[in-house]
């Protein structure tokens, strides 16, 4: 991710801490009888009336038509909220300090699914308070249910209910909303790598050679024989036949290909391991280089292989040196 992708994800997570000193829901009640209002705060740990005594008054009246008394204290919902919100908060911050776009996805759609668990559940405890009726209720309407709007106003008896989100719900929504605009930004930023993974995939259903496995830390390179243990720097070459040479350094696979070892005609294709994501390989002809002598690379090659060009720019911005191309790197090697 870039700096400022990092940047506003943190301000992302630091903004569900709203959520803890303000409500998440408010729930009015209109009617000529209270010009003043009723109301309750849906917090995220527990429910109060908007006014000292709003919460008493609302279980007072529902108490004659036959609804549940609210009692926060038998609501499970109240306990949970609190360790989902404060665990989304920490995964948002790991996402940002480690700049890995895997996370900041998990982060988004675990955030978007408890979200929507939230809506799903707020939903079913309002139908469960406005439909079971105590049936010995001192004031029974035929047919009429008490249920107040997930969102919105909607007319109960001479009442109008008014349910909206609080600033703590809204400082979650936009939390959320960020969340969302940056892991698409950040997929666009990604789209050439998608492309060759998607095209590795059609690769492998196709049967065709595609890279394999480097164990690390076991596997030796196979120009210098030294031990293969740094992700970051790793690659490979593919032949035709589907045999696979690995490399600890750019600059010994570049040496490997400059020698010839394997004629070009039986070269099928070559992958490096993209430094800021080393789980990612990205092919010779689409990789960026940062060549500068300040690159500790294993065998002080000096070049590190990127997927992108906002990537290679943010490592070259600290490294110094230059971005360059596979030809330019073999061209040396070659030269």
């Amino acid at each position: 991710m870039r700096p400022r992708t990092r940047m506003l994800l943190i301000v992302a997570a630091l903004l569900m801490v709203v959520a803890y000193v303000a409500p998440l829901w408010q729930i009015g009640l209109e009617a000529p009888q209270y010009p003043e209002g009723l109301g309750m705060s849906i917090w995220i740990d527990t429910i109060t009336g908007q006014k000292p005594n709003d919460l008493n008054s609302i279980n007072n009246l529902n108490h004659y038509i036959g609804m549940k008394a609210i009692v926060p204290e038998s609501i499970p919902e109240l306990r949970v909220m609190p360790l989902i919100v404060g665990g989304l908060i920490a995964l948002g911050l790991l996402a940002a300090v480690t700049g890995k776009r895997s996370l900041l996805y998990l982060w988004t759609v675990c955030f978007a699914l408890a979200a929507l668990g939230g809506l799903a559940d707020f939903w079913i405890w309002s139908y469960d308070y406005g439909h079971n009726l105590d049936p010995t209720a001192a004031i029974k309407v035929p047919g009429l249910s008490y249920q107040p709007p997930l969102i919105g106003s909607k007319k109960l008896l001479n009442f109008t209910a008014n349910s909206w989100p609080g600033l703590g719900g809204t400082a979650l929504a936009a939390s959320l909303l960020v969340g969302v605009v940056l892991s698409f930004i950040e997929l666009r930023r990604n789209r050439r790598l998608a492309l060759v993974s998607v095209a590795a995939v059609a690769m492998v259903a196709c049967a065709a050679p595609g890279p394999g496995d480097i164990h690390y830390d076991t596997d030796a390179c196979d120009h210098c024989r030294m031990t293969i243990s740094d992700p970051k720097f790793a690659a490979q070459l593919v032949t035709r036949t589907g045999k696979i040479y690995r490399f600890d350094d750019p600059w010994c696979l570049a040496s490997f290909v400059a020698a010839a070892r394997v004629p070009d005609r039986d070269v099928h294709s070559i992958w490096l391991n993209d430094h800021a994501h080393p789980n990612t390989r990205v092919t010779s002809g689409d990789a960026l280089f940062v060549v500068s002598d300040s690159i500790r690379a294993p065998m002080n090659g000096g070049a590190a292989a990127f997927g992108t060009r906002g990537d290679a720019e943010a490592f070259q911005s600290s490294a110094g040196g230059r971005v360059e191309h596979w030809a330019d790197i073999l061209g040396r090697k070659s030269s």
